[in-house]
């Protein structure tokens, strides 16, 4: 309660929650204005499922599925993003040093990351929809098809044209307004994009477990409803669900900010020196270093073959092969999925955490774990401190991953798609808002060097 009469009294902050609300408003709205070329019913049965397609769409805020303007949304910049902080580990040597030029060096890559952003969301815009059109007759709407083939002329190619530059000029805005709520709002304007078109599905995901469980008046699910549906069972399920959901709410919550700290001592600083500072200190090591980056790309690498070769013409021998191996609901695909996240978790968290360097810094620093020589050693025992956390990183990925999957298994429906990327999501930008937040509203306070 004192933090939120803080917030209501901080007119500043204030101001920053209400242009992040209102540029959340501004994507809401933008969802609905479809393409106008575009037949948007003949795309829903391919987001009937959670895989490569719902990741996108989810993040788009339902934008892909509505084919909206901004239906690629912020993701031609995330990937870029990765692709660029990935670039840096001294694979292209000028992006390497531009990270370490300060200011002036991550203006440079951020330029780059904007180019190559516009570039992905063109060529992504022009693949998914001639993907889309082979594969829906009627993705567009009839005046299109009549225009671009009259008199025996071929014309499709100027209508894949447009309407990737139009995407991509949704994209193009979108990172804009990002930019907008970093400068003006609250938290990384990204990040918060990614969320509010998360956080955007959730009426839909409430109102179909209502419909399947308590009541569908509408008929919207065509009568595959619960067999207990209205009754005790039904009411008892539902409230299982939302508790379910809760519990694993706090566990992402809590393993989200679990630390493994290492202590360190200084060698120049004595404990009886008090303005030399403190004798000793930690390096704390996140147990999720790599954080959402293995699922997200796990499941891209799993559900792209099936994205791809959907849109093919293949034999059923092949077709149900590629079921059984690229299918989160099959045991091979299953087992391949969790397979995936712990060698990413892996790979992007000894990316991100060096040992050896940490281990030269330290040196630099005059700093030692106790008990352990500077060098090598520390290095091996940074290593090998870092292996064990992540193993369990690792694990509780595959779990929260996991859960949607056994979830709609055990329930018999994939209505509660909140899945465990979009919960890993939503946890890691709330921690970082609140974060922000708390440190807006505490006081500033300003006090002389002469007591």
């Amino acid at each position: 309660m004192e933090t939120l009469k803080k917030i209501f009294k901080n007119k500043d902050l204030m101001k920053k929650i209400g242009f992040t609300l209102l540029a959340f408003t501004i994507f809401k709205l933008l969802t609905y204005v479809t393409l106008p070329l575009i037949n948007t019913e003949s795309l829903t049965d391919l987001f009937d499922n959670s895989g490569f397609l719902g990741i996108v769409n989810s993040i788009s805020g339902n934008a892909l599925k509505q084919y909206s303007i901004i239906a690629l949304g912020i993701s031609p910049y995330i990937t870029a993003s990765i692709v660029v902080q990935m670039l840096q580990m001294d694979i292209v040597p000028a992006l390497k040093e531009w990270s370490l030029e300060g200011e002036t060096g991550r203006q440079k890559i951020s330029r780059v990351t904007r180019y190559l952003a516009i570039g992905l969301a063109f060529v992504q815009a022009l693949a998914m929809t001639f993907a889309f059109h082979n594969s829906q007759t009627q993705l567009f709407q009839t005046f299109v098809g009549d225009w671009a083939t009259e008199g025996g002329r071929n014309l499709w190619f100027l209508v894949y044209f447009y309407i990737a530059v139009v995407l991509t000029a949704g994209t193009g805005f979108m990172i804009w307004l990002a930019d907008q709520i970093t400068l003006k709002g609250i938290g990384n304007g990204a990040s918060m994009l990614i969320v509010g078109g998360i956080i955007m599905s959730l009426p839909g995901t409430i109102t179909s477990l209502i419909q399947y469980y308590i009541t569908d008046p509408s008929g919207a699910l065509q009568g595959a409803v619960a067999v207990g549906q209205g009754q005790f069972s039904g009411y008892l399920l539902f409230g299982v669900s939302i508790l379910s959901f809760v519990v694993v709410l706090v566990g992402v919550t809590y393993m989200q900010v679990a630390i493994r700290k290492i202590p360190i001592q200084y060698a120049n600083r004595p404990a009886s020196a008090k303005f030399k500072g403190k004798s000793d200190s930690n390096i704390p090591l996140k147990i999720n270093t790599a954080g959402v980056i293995p699922v997200i790309f796990a499941s891209i690498i799993l559900s792209l073959p099936n994205t791809v070769f959907g849109y093919m013409t293949i034999s059923n021998t092949a077709s149900n092969w590629l079921n059984q191996i690229f299918s989160y609901g099959q045991p091979i695909g299953f087992f391949i999925y969790i397979v995936l996240i712990f060698i990413f978790t892996f790979f992007y968290t000894f990316i991100i955490i060096k040992p050896e360097q940490m281990a030269e810094n330290l040196s630099k620093q005059n700093a030692y774990i106790p008990g352990v020589r500077p060098g090598y050693e520390t290095e091996s025992y940074i290593t090998k401190t870092l292996f064990r956390i992540t193993i369990i990183g690792a694990l509780y990925l595959a779990v929260i991953a996991s859960l949607p999957i056994i979830t709609s298994m055990a329930l018999g429906h994939t209505y509660a798609q909140i899945g465990g990327t979009s919960l890993l999501i939503i946890v890691g930008v709330a921690l970082e808002t609140a974060k922000q937040i708390k440190t807006d509203t505490q006081e500033k306070t300003y006090t002389g060097f002469m007591r």
